[in-house]
């Protein structure tokens, strides 16, 4: 039998019989779950190793490579014969996985006996472990951010749309802004902050040669990100950095607001690292909340991703999802029963 990969943990085995088995795929890297369709604690496993994208989009290879060593010991840890549910929460799916929606299904009912899978947009599986089942709206934000909403017969999305084009109010816009205030100051222009500009150049020495430091690096997003924090700790004595904040706090509810279904009261949780960025970010999003969406009822995150793609598998193996099905977003595919692989 094939060990951890390095990296990688074990958490408790989950109940025995037949199972169920979750994926969280995104830019940190990979979680798997095994359990039993009966419900209980799950066995989990994590990688830091993310998923490569391709030519074609989420490559599928580098996935199983990955996921068969893990399903495979927590089968084993577990007790779990075959896991014939499935769900796969991936980052991109929407727009990179043509190749996972054509090879995933048949590669999993060979490799685990899978019958039944979903493909999850990774905004879905955080809307589940945020409100499971329930209409509301989910605001997931770290380097990125994306809002969902739905009524419970249709997605709602909103941004989402990567670091050059949108994620607006995220990490990476954040930084961003925060480091164009850096050179406003080093240039002299008027809205620089000296604040920051002595922060950046702390992090990332001189930022005169920042931009060659920072273009040509394909995690420039997560870099960007990581001078977030930066510009939150410059926020009570730098009044740039605090407009910085505000501006997110308004982009953040914008995209709630846009998501966010009619009805009575409907749920609004907040999930993901931007959050932990403190007061200088939540309390103007709390007041441009209140002003935006006043009907909303605030709700704290249930769980993460995983939790959320664990949910959805469990309801599926009950049969009863009530989450709508989306070709993007929430898409369910069942596989007729073939010969595993070893058998």
């Amino acid at each position: 039998m094939t060990g951890p990969p390095a990296g990688s943990r074990v958490h408790s085995p989950g109940p025995a019989g037949s199972g169920i088995l979750a994926v969280d795929s995104g830019g940190s890297g990979l979680r798997v779950a095994v359990g039993g369709t009966e419900g209980g604690p799950p066995g989990v496993r994590e990688s830091a190793v993310p998923v490569r994208t391709g030519a074609r989009g989420i490559d599928t290879g580098h996935l199983m490579e990955q996921l068969v060593p893990m399903v495979r010991e927590l089968t084993a840890l577990t007790g779990v014969g075959r896991t014939t549910v499935a769900v796969v929460g991936a980052a991109g799916l929407a727009t990179l996985g043509d190749a996972l929606r054509a090879e995933l299904p048949g590669t999993l009912a060979r490799e685990f006996g899978v019958r039944t899978l979903a493909l999850a947009a990774d905004a879905v599986t955080a809307y589940a472990g945020a409100l499971g089942s329930r209409p509301g709206t989910v605001v997931a934000a770290g380097t990125g951010l994306i809002a969902t909403g739905t009524d419970l017969t249709r997605w709602r999305r909103a941004d989402g749309w990567g670091h050059l084009l949108g994620d607006c109010g995220g990490g990476a816009w954040i930084g961003r802004a925060g480091l164009e205030a850096a050179l406003r100051a080093h240039d002299g222009r008027h809205g620089g902050s000296p604040a920051l500009l002595t922060r950046a150049e702390r992090r990332f020495g001189p930022v005169s040669g920042l931009p060659g430091e920072l273009y040509p690096r394909s995690d420039r997003a997560a870099v960007l990100a990581s001078f977030a924090p930066e510009v939150a700790g410059c926020a009570p004595d730098d009044p740039v950095s605090a407009g910085i904040l505000r501006a997110a706090a308004g982009h953040i509810a914008d995209s709630a607001a846009a998501v966010c279904p009619a009805g009575d009261a409907p749920c609004l949780a907040l999930t993901g690292g931007l959050f932990g960025l403190g007061d200088a970010l939540l309390v103007p999003l709390e007041e441009m909340l209140g002003v935006r969406l006043p009907h909303v009822r605030r709700v704290a995150a249930e769980g993460d991703p995983l939790h959320g793609a664990v949910r959805i598998a469990g309801d599926l193996a009950a049969d009863r999802l009530r989450l709508p099905v989306d070709e993007n977003m929430l898409n369910i595919i069942t596989t007729p029963e073939i010969t595993l692989n070893g058998d």
